[in-house]
């Protein structure tokens, strides 16, 4: 008797359902190779019984290898980063769609209760589920609410804290903020200059971490910066238009912008129409079609990118992995790239 058969006649499928926390009934549909099991809960299932020894590795049912469900929700909006990064998702999604059929929710940004709700309705529907994170008590709970039905959540982009989420990829937000005090500094020079920020919203971590990078470097280094406003204007290109305006007509002098987040378009709109162009200092986030061309016509003097498709491939691959029950990396940092004028890449 081989070893595997010895171990088999003492395993049973209530061990397995126990060592797997599923149904007797959910263990028979797998052994049997009967689908309708997610393909999360599937491995679970294999593994134990694996582990346990009533099968070989090669005995596998087909249905062992089925496709596993995944989704990534996205602020909707006119955010170009963001819709980028939706874009990468879907190619990679499309070239892995063997392994895991990937989905994209789009829902209204800065809005707690509608990620809250969307992962609500993703319970039992779904294997992994990545999201940019709002740091709210409602979002919180949510997935405090998947990780004990054993769903993964990882957070993109910006962080959570104090919940059960598996990692996070993306940059350290902090170090991009201190990143953009130090090139402001360089850029305005000496003497005493004003400073405005831009934020999507500092419900995102991110974009709190940023602000705080930021002011932390000014405190400590550059003293005769002063930031003078702090607009929160939701990454809505209008909207960041709009204030710009009424900033420049309220601070004649401003030296300096620091856009945290999404909206470059508003902001470049409004230093060409009021004359401020190429005199106030303009640095933002990611490089895209339309930073590119600010940076190349001197209306921005720097941006601080990171890549979207790392991000997407390297999510797609941690949600494939941990949705399998393997070993995941808790953080995966990003690398930020200070683009000019002088050193922007090929698309």
């Amino acid at each position: 008797m081989s070893k595997h058969s010895a171990i088999r006649s003492r395993a049973t499928i209530l061990d397995i359902a126990a060592a797997a926390n599923v149904s007797t009934a959910t263990v028979d549909r797998v052994l049997n190779g009967r689908g309708g099991v997610k393909g999360r809960t599937l491995h679970r299932v294999m593994e134990a019984a694996e582990r346990l020894g009533y099968i070989d590795a090669v005995e596998a049912p087909p249905h062992y290898s089925a496709p596993l469900s995944l989704d990534f929700i996205l602020p909707g909006g006119t955010n170009t980063f963001i819709n980028n990064l939706a874009e990468r998702i879907a190619e990679i999604a499309a070239k892995r769609e063997h392994e895991a059929t990937i989905r994209v929710h789009r829902i209204e940004g800065f809005v707690a209760e509608a990620l809250a709700d969307c992962l609500a309705s993703l319970r039992g529907k779904s294997d992994g589920i990545a999201i940019i994170a709002i740091d709210h008590p409602l979002v919180r709970e949510a997935v405090r609410e998947l990780s004990n039905d054993q769903l993964p959540v990882l957070t993109l982009v910006s962080d959570i804290s104090n919940v059960p989420r598996i990692g996070y990829i993306g940059i350290d937000n902090r170090a991009a903020g201190r990143l953009a005090g130090h090139l402001m500094s360089r850029f305005v020079g000496q003497g005493a200059g004003k400073i405005a920020l831009f934020a999507g919203s500092l419900s995102y971590r991110g974009h709190e971490e940023r602000e705080m990078g930021f002011r932390n470097i000014l405190a400590e280094e550059f003293s005769n910066l002063t930031i003078v406003q702090m607009l929160e204007v939701r990454d809505d290109t209008e909207r960041s238009y709009r204030e710009a305006c009424r900033l420049f007509a309220e601070v004649p002098d401003i030296r300096g912008i620091y856009n945290i987040g999404g909206g470059n378009r508003g902001i470049a709109r409004a230093l060409e129409e009021t004359g401020h162009a190429k005199a106030v200092v303009f640095i933002g986030h990611e490089l895209t079609e339309h930073t590119r061309r600010f940076l190349l016509s001197g209306i921005m003097d720097a941006v601080i990118d990171q890549n979207p498709r790392v991000e997407a491939r390297e999510a797609i691959d941690q949600l494939i992995r941990a949705a399998r029950g393997e070993s995941v990396s808790s953080t995966l940092p990003i690398r930020t790239h200070a683009i000019f004028r002088e050193n922007i890449p090929e698309q």
